[in-house]
Order: structure tokens, then sequence, then C-alpha cells
């Protein structure tokens, strides 16, 4: 990429989406092309064609997407799978017939199988069942990825995908019933505190284990393959950290300041037991994150509560 090409960051007021541009901002990129969602909806044929045809980005990040948490996927398939694959399709094909010269897919660590060989690594796709809380949203961000990689046998569509682990960090979702697990916990701990209660809920038990990934530093990631990666293999990008659910309750509450207590309500689903994924072929090709997670942790706090005005 040049320094004045043409950018169009799919999702940009998103978390992925507001991270890409952030990074793209610093490394002196100002020729993006931005839309939100009123502006362009992107699960809208006609509307991305006509964009497309009028804009002739060359080149894309497609960050957007339907994303959320365990209890929003389990009670909502229909609609993760069906606006995944409306926005993909869309922008995956209408990129192409206009002439693109790069596309960047993000997709997703629960494309992997429930029960898996651990660290996760790229070609145990399709090799087991999925875990069918996340099965809708799963599907459609493999269909994503496929639809990269057919784009580019058939049509020579230099597209790109790379496969993110959970992400974390400012601008994400902090709707309890909606968000991951981080933001998710947070709010809780932020309503409780303000409503005088001395207890949250957390589903499950607390035993599954998630890697976790500073979104910003998955921006950098995003950045660096669109400048250095062309094959049509998709890529695991996460950060080595992995840590059970029970002791990132704990380490927010410690970062938070609850004094609460933390109920594990053990009649709803953990979710994938485990989930690592395995970053050598990220790291040998050139990258690694360089967020710890306390410094990640410790500035997605700091940014909720400036947000909140606890700051």
């Amino acid at each position: 990429m040049e320094k004045n090409s043409k950018i169009f960051v799919a999702g940009h007021n998103g978390l992925v989406g507001s991270a890409i541009v952030r990074k793209l901002k610093e490394e002196g990129y100002t020729n993006l092309i931005l839309r939100s969602k009123n502006e362009l909806d992107l699960r809208d044929q006609r509307a991305v064609k006509n964009f497309f045809s009028i804009e002739m980005p060359e080149y894309v990040f497609l960050a957007a997407a339907k994303v959320g948490g365990i209890n929003w996927n389990w009670t909502n398939p229909g609609e993760f799978i069906y606006d995944n694959l409306q926005i993909q399709t869309n922008v995956i094909d209408s990129a192409y017939k206009n002439k693109c010269k790069k596309l960047l897919f993000l997709g997703s660590a629960c494309i992997y199988p429930k029960v898996t060989p651990q660290p996760i690594k790229e070609e145990y796709l399709l090799t087991a069942p999925l875990e069918p809380t996340n099965e809708g949203y799963a599907l459609a961000k493999i269909t994503g990825l496929r639809m990269c990689e057919y784009y580019r046998r058939q049509y020579g569509f230099n597209a790109i995908s790379c496969m993110p682990a959970n992400l974390y960090g400012p601008n994400d979702n902090f709707i309890p019933e909606h968000g991951h697990v981080i933001p998710g916990i947070i709010t809780k701990m932020h309503n409780a505190t303000i409503n005088g209660e001395d207890s949250i809920e957390c589903w499950g038990d607390g035993t599954p284990t998630r890697e976790f990934l500073y979104v910003d530093d998955l921006a950098d990631a995003c950045f660096w393959l669109m400048q250095n990666y062309d094959e049509k293999e998709f890529v695991n990008v996460g950060s080595d950290e992995e840590l059970t659910i029970k002791d990132l309750v704990n380490r927010l509450k410690k970062e938070f300041g609850f004094k609460g207590k933390v109920v594990w309500n053990t009649d709803k689903p953990n979710g994938t037991p485990r989930r690592k994924m395995d970053n050598t072929k990220l790291k040998e090709l050139g990258w690694s994150a360089k967020v710890s997670f306390d410094d990640g942790l410790k500035r997605t706090m700091d940014w909720y509560k400036k947000e909140k005005g606890l700051l």
C-alpha cells in the first residue's frame, strides 16, 4: 500500500475496525474510505455494489461483522449466520469485480472444532464438530475464508484471511447480553457497583481457557499482513497468553476494584473447553504480539472508566 492508496475499512466503528483505522493513521495513511452502518448497510447487495463502483477502493480491510458473546450467539444463530454471510459475500464479490488490489478478511478462532488438539493449528479446521453455542457465526466465518480462497483460485483475486484469538480493548461492545467475556464482565461489575449489589453472575464453572489478544496488536498484524503476505492459506493471530475464565474474572475484579462475589451459574454452558491458537506460522513469517495481557487489560479498563466518567 502507498501512503495515498484508497483504503476501505469496513466496520470502522467497531472494536477491530477502529483499531485498524488508528493504525493506518499512525502510519500516515489518510485516504481512508469510512462508512457507518447508517450510511452503508453491507447486508444490502445493491448498496454495496453501488458503493464499490463509485469509490473503487484499492485495498479493503473487511472487519465488519455481527459479533457477540456466548449468550447472544446461542439465542440468535439465524441472525449471526445470515448477517455475516450477507456482509462477507457482498464485500468480497464487489471488491473483486471492481478491481480491488487486495482484501483482508477477518475471521475468528471459533471456526475451529469444539474439541481439537491444542494449540490449534490452521490445518485443524473442519476436522471435527463445531461448538454448538456459536456454530452459526463460525459457519459464516468459515464460508468467508473459503470464499477468499476460491476467488483467489478461480479469479486470481488477492484475498487473504487471518483468524484472531479472543479480542478485547477500547471501543468494544460493553453490553453484557451482547458482548464478549471481558467487556461483559466489566459492565456487570460496574452495574453492580452503581446499583449497590454485592454479586455478579457468570456463565459456566470458570474452567474453560482462552487466549486473549489486545485489539491494537491485531490491527498491527492486519497492517503487517496487508503489506507482506499474499498466500492462499489463512493464518492464526494470537498472543500466547492463555488463562481460565475464572482467573480472568479474578484479574478483572482486581483491576476494577470490585469487592463483590462472583456466582458461577453451572446451568449455563461453558462453551469450548480450551481454545489456544498455534501462532507458529505468523511468528516464523516475522510478526508477533507486543502488548502483554496486564498492559492491555489496564488500557482497556482505563478507557472504560474514562468513558463512564470514573477517572
